[in-house]
């Protein structure tokens, strides 16, 4: 069996570490647990050194800032320690020395000499605007005047472990996409630029004027061979300018507007944000926030602008006490299977658990919306792979046929 290198928490909130052989992490888990320890990081022994090692050496690439996964990790391990009963400065002293990551032990020193020196955790959280949310600065600070920092910290972590998901489970759906694409544009470039020079020559010899498509080709294959430093140069100021201008609210309003109404796409990205508009939301009504706040710290998280504009106009209507979810739906670009669930909740009672309902059937239309959009992407792209090589290759041909005329 492996052996595995765990350190875990005592019941007095020491720090005790060792090596135990197990079948998998699941089983070391459990031992522990029998044991009266909470483990906060199980990994396999690389071998008989491994204990004599206080703790691993720092990777070559490791990242020299704190990523969203380490943020997240420090969420659930804070909320392990705080849920186990240990003072918050002594918690946020132990998750330093569990810290493989120069950047995250930097940065939780600072929180831990925050919170000593008298500031609350939410205070000490806001000073870093530029790591921790306004939704994460809140519900800590909810969690803060509720006395159940532990609970609130493990039900955000829940939240984020569960956005994240969401998003990796888009990115992944593109990867395909992307390298048809990739493969596309290599290809072509690669015909224009080594192979069809082969045949000009030849062509240039011949005295004849070539078909109209053969002509294309050639043009297109020496203008490459010449000037491709010039379209990747266009290329990146295309895209650098792009990103320029979607930098302006005007813009980026008019481009988010244009992405909902293309079909497929639209669809997909009205979901995703649905579904973390839903789950963000219902996090912050379970934790004391309340409705109208909520709604403006949800706003700031949505990626779509035309979206979290909408939901100005709601806040507006709920101030006048119309409600929250017929609002919603009037806005029209919210789906209606949402509003409706939502409008369910308002009236029974029982918006969190409906907002969570909502997050849970999106995140399943979203799988679905994906599987439909690869679906049809995937041969769309595959056939006009097909189609651009197997044109390029049919105006040589077209070229040669002519040569053999002209022969004969």
């Amino acid at each position: 069996m492996p052996l595995y290198r765990y350190k875990a928490v005592t019941t007095a909130g020491e720090l005790a570490t060792g090596e135990l052989d197990a079948a998998n992490e699941s089983e070391i888990v459990e031992r522990l647990r029998d044991q009266g320890l909470m483990p906060m990081q199980i990994g396999v022994a690389s071998g008989p050194s491994a204990a004599r090692t206080p703790r691993p050496r720092r990777r070559m690439f490791a990242p020299r800032h704190v990523t969203r996964d380490q943020l997240i990790g420090i969420t659930r391990e804070l909320a392990t320690l705080l849920n186990a009963g240990l003072p918050l400065d002594r918690a946020l002293e132990m998750l330093i020395g569990l810290a493989l990551n120069p950047a995250v032990a930097a940065l939780l020193q600072g929180i831990r000499d925050d919170v000593r020196g008298g500031k609350a955790l939410s205070q000490a959280l806001d000073a870093r605007r530029e790591l921790f949310s306004r939704f994460y600065v809140n519900i800590v600070r909810a969690g803060e005047a509720g006395g159940a920092l532990g609970l609130v910290l493990a039900r955000l972590a829940e939240t984020m472990e569960r956005n994240k998901e969401l998003r990796e489970n888009v990115k992944s759906a593109l990867i395909y996409p992307t390298i048809l694409i990739g493969v596309a544009a290599v290809s072509v470039v690669v015909l224009l630029i080594f192979v069809v020079p082969q045949f000009e020559q030849t062509f240039q010899q011949a005295g004849k004027a070539l078909p109209l498509p053969t002509a294309i080709v050639v043009a297109l294959g020496g203008f490459f061979r010449h000037w491709w430093w010039a379209v990747l140069a266009g290329m990146v100021v295309a895209v650098w300018a792009l990103r320029g201008r979607l930098r302006r609210p005007a813009v980026k309003r008019r481009w988010d507007a244009r992405i909902l109404r293309w079909p497929l796409v639209g669809d997909l990205v009205t979901k995703v944000e649905v579904a973390r508009f839903a789950r963000t939301l219902a996090t912050l009504l379970r934790n004391g926030v309340t409705l109208l706040s909520g709604i403006a710290i949800v706003r700031e998280t949505m990626g779509n602008v035309l979206l979290a504009d909408a939901l100005d106009g709601v806040a507006a209507r709920l101030r006048e006490g119309k409600g929250f979810g017929r609002p919603l739906a009037e806005t029209g670009l919210y789906p209606r299977l949402a509003s409706q669930l939502i409008l369910v909740g308002e009236e029974s009672g029982r918006l969190e658990e409906m907002l969570g309902r909502v997050a849970d059937i999106y995140d399943r239309e979203v799988q679905l919306a994906i599987k439909r959009f690869l679906a049809i992407l995937e041969p769309a792209l595959i056939l006009t792979l097909a189609v651009l090589i197997g044109g390029i290759v049919f105006s040589i041909l077209l070229g040669v046929m002519g040569m053999s005329e002209l022969v004969g």
